[in-house]
């Protein structure tokens, strides 16, 4: 089987951990697969995948190869996704990223931590009125991010399970684009559409009709962007906090040694988020990137056009950068993860999914002090993503703290 197929099999999230320490040992930038004379790579060291990520030798936007290579016919309905600022280089993502940067600045992120507490309180109040067992995920982990990126950009939270489905299937295109993701890119759009119209007659004081001035203006954000910038936006601003909180939380209760330690002095979940996000990243792979050049990276020939892509997962379990890399400690100093990226194209959202999961975690534990993982279900499932690494359901039997 080729190196690219069992990577995007569902089945490979269980072993991988094993398969990255393998590959940074014999081959640590290797070829997954070839094609029509182009290879694709994958990164799996930490100090080679900090390297990639901020060097301005491997570009985001694959336009730029099209004088080299046939350009696909565009699908109908990915109108969404063709200037979306993950997959710009400078000086159009400098300028997008700029636009955005105000309202995710850990200062105006600081505001929102009141209401963080608020949403996260209620949450927990739903939680004590449910049957046990709770799915940790769809009670929890979920409503908690989708519900505060619904307040800042403007749209309405009762819609958060569309916004689910809609992204589920499109993360999950990293696989194949297969089933409903043409329906659902299509609904996606129609929805905010007709979402974009009503803020354009009746504004407010949200990030959407904030985007809607500057694509008014004309001369900083295209239709194309505005939509785009949106739709990253709603899956960022949730799918990566969703997988914080559910894979910290999981680790926790792998290791009821480290969860005692935690209750016992709650001061450590900053720390404890921190290794959670290093032991389980959120997102196990970068999105792509193509060689600008022909080029030799680290004792291997990369050629221009060819793609090539970074584990993060695997660079945070780099046994030369970590300490007892493949042990959970929630105690770990000096934990300079790279679970958000690095260079340029670290996650914009970085500050609020860290407020977003201290509250979660604190408040969680705080509440239900005995909370355990429900013997009766099964062993928890990651979720077949290629790339992320989030859980389909945690279930969890609840103690409530009066």
């Amino acid at each position: 089987m080729k190196e690219m197929e069992t990577l995007y099999s569902s089945q490979f999230k269980t072993g991988a951990y094993p398969f990255y320490e393998d590959k940074r040992t014999s081959q640590p930038v290797f070829p997954m697969s070839a094609d029509n004379g182009y290879t694709s790579w994958l990164v799996t060291k930490y100090d080679d995948v900090k390297e990639l990520l901020k060097s301005s030798s491997f570009m985001k936007d694959q336009s730029r190869l099209y004088a080299t290579r046939d350009k696909p016919s565009p699908e109908e309905g990915l109108n969404i996704f063709e200037n979306m600022m993950l997959d710009a280089d400078p000086p159009d993502h400098t300028r997008l990223r700029k636009l955005v940067q105000p309202y995710f600045n850990p200062k105006t992120i600081k505001l929102l931590e009141p209401r963080i507490h608020e949403i996260t309180d209620e949450l927990l109040a739903e939680m004590k009125s449910k049957t046990a067992p709770v799915d940790l995920i769809d009670d929890f982990a979920f409503p908690l991010p989708i519900i505060v990126i619904s307040e800042m950009l403007g749209v309405p939270v009762e819609d958060r399970e569309k916004f689910r489905k809609w992204s589920n299937t499109i993360v999950a295109a990293s696989d194949n684009m297969a089933g409903d993701f043409v329906e659902d890119v299509e609904a996606f759009t129609l929805y905010l559409t007709d979402l974009f119209e009503k803020r354009r007659a009746h504004p407010r004081e949200d990030l959407i009709s904030y985007l809607l001035q500057t694509e008014d203006e004309g001369d900083q954000l295209s239709k194309n962007e505005l939509y785009s910038m949106v739709v990253l936006l709603i899956i960022a601003g949730h799918e990566t906090t969703v997988n914080l909180i559910g894979n910290t939380m999981y680790a926790l209760f792998e290791h009821p040694d480290q969860l005692e330690q935690l209750k016992e002095d709650l001061s450590l979940v900053p720390q404890t988020l921190e290794e959670g996000l290093r032991f389980y990243s959120p997102v196990d792979f970068s999105t792509a990137r193509w060689a600008a050049e022909d080029m030799d990276f680290h004792g291997e020939t990369i050629r221009k056009g060819d793609f090539i892509m970074a584990s993060i997962s695997s660079a945070n379990r780099d046994e030369a950068k970590f300490t007892s890399a493949d042990c959970f400690d929630i105690t770990r100093q000096k934990n300079t993860h790279v679970a958000f990226g690095f260079g340029i194209h670290f996650c914009l959202g970085a500050p609020l999914a860290r407020m977003e999961g201290k509250a979660a975690v604190e408040k969680l534990l705080h509440t239900f002090p005995d909370i355990h993982l429900d013997p009766e279900r099964e062993h928890p499932e990651w979720r077949p993503v290629f790339l992320l690494r989030g859980l389909q359901s945690l279930p969890v039997q609840l103690s409530c703290k009066e």
